[in-house]
């Protein structure tokens, strides 16, 4: 009996990356008129192709890396969950974000009401509705800011 030695055959299909998977987001809430920056931190997440807030897409989103993304928030309303696709799929871990209604920021005054144009100047806003602010901008450049109250 000839018996000729043959190397093993693969037939197996190469490996695709796992399924993405959401672990956590940041912060866990914001407006219902959307905006909110909000990190979205797991796994998998190299070529993502959406993030998505219950149905709804993402306002935008950045990939930082494989385990981070900063995803604009959309206009929406409830608790939703936040998925992420990828060519290798949609992950299903049931991590939620919650919408609310959150009072609109008014300002009244601002002290001083000038100051160099190379900036540096400390400026006092007072008004109502800034707990919870995501953002200060004179014109259109973000600016450096700690809420003292909601008032200030």
């Amino acid at each position: 009996m000839n018996r000729s030695a043959h190397p093993p055959t693969s037939s197996a299909a190469p490996s695709l990356a796992a399924t993405p998977t959401v672990t956590s987001v940041s912060p866990t809430s914001g407006s219902t008129a959307g905006g909110t920056a909000v990190t979205v931190t797991g796994t998998g997440f190299t070529g993502a192709t959406a993030v998505r807030f219950g149905a709804t897409h993402a306002a935008s989103f950045v990939v930082n890396s494989d385990t981070q993304i900063t995803a604009t928030s959309p206009v929406g309303s409830g608790t939703v969950q936040v998925t992420v696709t990828t060519p290798s799929g949609t992950s299903n871990q049931f991590v939620t974000y919650t919408y609310v209604t959150a009072p609109v920021p008014s300002l009244t005054s601002v002290s001083p009401t000038s100051g160099p144009a190379s900036g540096g100047t400390v400026v006092t806003l007072s008004g109502s509705g800034f707990s919870g602010a995501t953002a200060v901008r004179f014109g259109g450049v973000s600016a450096s800011f700690t809420v003292n109250s909601s008032a200030q």
